[in-house]
């Protein structure tokens, strides 16, 4: 069965507080204490897993804090073509999707994370990366790849169904909301399973189910979405 990608506006930004750990708590805490300077060190980190693990709202999430509280972050992924050079006023190198780096791409990741990892003023930046291999099979030039695996490396593990019905109950509950097991199977079945989509269709079930003064069921839902298709 197709499952549906619902548009649900502009979503905010991703965050730590709005990450569930599930199966990838160590690599959370280690995240989460080092944005709170509670373990901060320049030792690189590499965070590896298949689409839908976690990665990418990680990194963003990282990223997202340390911008809001003033630091400056270098951020490089697939979808930028041409690299601009290192800065030195970056705190922080992150980069995402490594295994998909052009030539072009690992040349400037390699001159960012050789520049970051440089002392200069007496302290050292941090490199947060991810990919969807573990180091050793990363199609990438050896001294890049290498240096991306020293330091920190932790696997990402996608929630299986059962840890993703927990956590949709536990935040439909936390709402107020009660959920009948086949209002979860209907949801599961037919949207977007990662997290940040079922959170953000959960918002929004709340907000229309109040404005209709109805409890949340599996009519509710497809009218909701007519309600969409018919508004221009």
């Amino acid at each position: 069965m197709k499952q549906m990608a619902l548009d649900i506006g502009l979503a905010a930004s991703p965050s730590l507080n709005s990450f569930f750990p599930g199966p990838n708590r160590e690599a959370f805490e280690h995240l989460r204490l080092w944005v709170s300077h509670a373990a901060r060190s320049p030792v690189p980190t590499y965070l590896w897993g298949e689409s839908g693990s976690g990665k990418t709202h990680l990194l963003r999430a990282v990223a997202h804090w340390l911008a809001q509280s003033g630091q400056s972050v270098g951020w490089l992924d697939a979808g930028v073509a041409e690299p601009g050079p290192f800065d030195p006023a970056w705190e922080v190198v992150v980069m995402d999707d490594v295994d998909e780096f052009s030539a072009v791409q690992q040349h400037a990741a390699f001159n960012w994370f050789v520049h970051a990892m440089a002392p200069t003023q007496g302290r050292q930046r941090w490199v947060l990366a991810a990919g969807a291999v573990p180091t050793s099979h990363l199609p990438l030039r050896e001294d890049l790849r290498t240096r991306l695996g020293w330091g920190h490396v932790f696997q990402l593990k996608v929630m299986d169904d059962s840890q993703r019905r927990a956590v949709l109950r536990q935040q439909a509950e936390a709402r107020g909301i009660f959920l009948k097991d086949e209002v979860m199977d209907y949801i599961l079945n037919r949207f977007s399973r990662d997290l940040g989509s079922l959170m953000g269709l959960l918002d929004q079930l709340d907000q229309y189910a109040l404005r209709e003064q109805r409890a949340i069921t599996i009519p509710l839902i497809k009218s909701m979405l007519q309600d969409k298709e018919d508004t221009p």
